[in-house]
């Protein structure tokens, strides 16, 4: 008699269900764990020894099988003892062999039998409610995996609640959701003084979801504006909830067990590598840009940032989603984030600077902001000069808009562009509008299309870059609470794209 039940292997976002068979059969003793286990899986037929040492459960003086099925998908974590010691209790007939088969574990044990918490999960509930199975994992992955409704969830504290559970003894509960996290800022955007323009910028970039380029010169208050914008920007809907924290799941990231409807910020280090920019890595997890799935990924000193790294963020930035090829994985992970970047004129940082002068001027500021190329230059919607502040406006009491009343403009924004594009599964505000869908949305008036085919002639202006404008100015519109994109939209949206642009 083979015993089965079931477990979960991750590729990427998605979690692969795994049968886990178990046989006890004559033969000279031995505990084999065969189906491509990496060594923590192999390991795992100690960890479970011991743990049904400590209930006093003896294993037979048989040979005992443990086959991962398919066998040709690699299994990697510790998340595999659970499942482990279900199937092999199922053999030995100590629990119910039928409840075993109706289940999805994953869990690892500790010698004592305690059941410790690992990371993915929220998409293993996904999965077994795909399925129509109940997942059984430690009890402080519950509340996280009780986010998804259609599951049903059990989580013991120890290999022994889940023997008494599955014999009748002490049925447990089924887990609750944890709570929700609104981790709200204390930064509030009427603390920047000075920088309308920037302002503004940062408005309709969080309103359409905008990738947005900050150049200026050292203190001039860029890091200080990115800062800020997780205060303007709406909260997570439920959908992109749970979708966003799949991805934290795996990277281990959900504060106990609750989804945060916080949109991610995420501001890696400039030496940050490419695996860890874009995922990689032995088992392919994901990088910052996944992390920042519907948020905001901000890349300070940009064009310190190794080239390389820097030119993988092109097509990631278009398709909004990452492929990461190894040779023994090949997962995808989704990445539709804004992206805002934050440099420096020059090397120096003053070229712009009226009241200190660089000293290679302009093969300073040419060799530095060559760093970036052109390709991906062309990526950004919106690009602003931010000048120094006065000392004479820094003593000014706070006099500007608050984040509260910005965040307001913002919400109502994303509001009609959700309305817009709830019949289009494939785009959710104006910056994923592309095609015919974009031309229906976004096609300006007379003296609009006017204006843009005269600039667009003008400047040399790109067919990518010709459509960004047409994104940023539907989104301008939808600001300003007008049904159709008109002349002024449009040159608002042309006077961020040609600021500091390479195609001037």
């Amino acid at each position: 008699m083979v015993a089965i039940t079931y477990t979960v292997a991750f590729e990427g976002i998605e979690a692969r269900l795994v049968e886990v068979q178990c046989a006890v059969t004559p033969g000279i003793p031995a505990f084999t764990i065969v189906g491509l286990p990496d060594k923590a899986v192999s390991e795992a037929r100690e960890r479970v020894r011991a743990a049904l040492t400590a209930m006093a459960i003896a294993l037979p003086s048989k040979r005992i099988t443990i086959n991962l099925s398919p066998a040709d998908l690699p299994k990697e974590g510790s998340h595999f003892d659970l499942p482990i010691a279900m199937a092999l209790l199922a053999a030995l007939e100590i629990i119910p062999q039928e409840d075993a088969e109706q289940t999805v574990a994953l869990g690892e044990l500790s010698l004592d039998g305690a059941l410790v918490p690992v990371i993915g999960a929220l998409p293993a509930a996904m999965a077994a409610a795909q399925d129509d199975r109940t997942l059984l994992c430690p009890h402080a992955c519950g509340p996280e995996a009780a986010w998804v409704g259609a599951a049903k969830v059990i989580a013991p504290r120890s290999l022994a609640e889940v023997v008494r559970h599955y014999t009748g003894q002490n049925v447990l509960t089924q887990s609750e959701p944890g709570e929700v996290h609104n981790s709200a800022g204390n930064r509030d955007l009427s603390e920047v003084k000075g920088q309308e323009r920037a302002k503004r910028a940062l408005e309709i970039a969080a309103a359409g979801r905008h990738h947005l380029m900050l150049v200026g010169s050292p203190g001039s208050g860029k890091s200080m504006l990115a800062a800020r914008i997780p205060g303007i920007l709406p909260t997570l809907s439920a959908a992109e909830a749970l979708e966003t924290s799949m991805i934290h799941s795996l990277s281990g990231l959900l504060d106990e067990g609750g989804i945060n409807r916080e949109r991610p910020f995420r501001e890696p280090h400039h030496t940050a590598s490419m695996a860890a920019i874009v995922g990689g890595g032995r088992n392919a997890k994901p990088g910052e840009i996944s992390l920042a799935h519907n948020g905001v990924l901000f890349m300070d000193e940009f064009p310190e940032f190794p080239r390389t790294v820097l030119e993988t963020l092109r097509q990631p930035i278009e398709t909004g989603e990452v492929v990461v090829a190894r040779a023994n994985a090949h997962v995808r992970y989704p990445c539709r984030f804004m992206l805002v970047a934050a440099a420096n004129p020059c090397k120096c940082g003053y070229l712009t600077d009226p009241g200190r002068a660089c000293a290679r001027v302009p093969i300073c500021g040419e060799e530095y902001m060559g760093r970036i190329s052109g390709p991906l230059m062309d990526r950004f919607d919106l690009r602003i000069e931010v000048p120094p502040v006065a000392f004479t406006d820094l003593d000014l009491p706070e006099d500007g808009e608050k984040s509260q009343d910005v965040a307001a403009r913002v919400a109502a924004a994303r509001q009609v562009q959700d309305e817009r594009f709830a019949d289009h599964p494939t785009a959710r505000v104006n910056a994923d509008a592309e095609g015919h869908l974009l031309d229906d949305v976004a096609t300006p008036d007379e003296e609009g299309r006017a204006l843009l085919v005269k600039v667009a002639e003008r400047f040399g202006m790109s067919a990518r870059g010709y459509h960004r404008v047409l994104r940023v100015a539907r989104t301008i519109a939808d600001l300003d609470g007008a049904p159709d994109v008109r002349r002024p939209h449009v040159a608002e949206a042309v006077s961020y794209r040609l600021a500091m642009s390479k195609e001037v």
